[in-house]
């Protein structure tokens, strides 16, 4: 079958480079990658593995109420707002 085919300029790129190491002309090359790329995109997906993360306790507040920011930094600057 023959048809026109633009390609983006980095995989023309790789593609030429590919041609010239492996002494092939641009046809064996381009039906080489797709007929790999095909058998790749075909194939079924695996599955992917649930992501758990383990339950950890950090404990208690220790500064009371997170809610007023000027007391917040008053403590971590170790300044007693009260």
């Amino acid at each position: 079958m023959r048809t026109t085919l633009t390609l983006d300029d980095d995989v023309a790129k790789r593609i030429e480079r590919l041609r010239k190491r492996r002494n092939l002309s641009l046809r064996d090359v381009v039906n080489q990658a797709l007929r790999e790329g095909l058998v790749r995109l075909e194939a079924p997906r695996r599955p992917r593995k649930a992501h758990t993360t383990k339950e950890v306790s950090l404990g208690g507040c220790l500064i009371g109420n997170i809610d007023d920011v000027a007391e917040v930094l008053a403590i971590a600057d170790g300044d007693e707002l009260r």
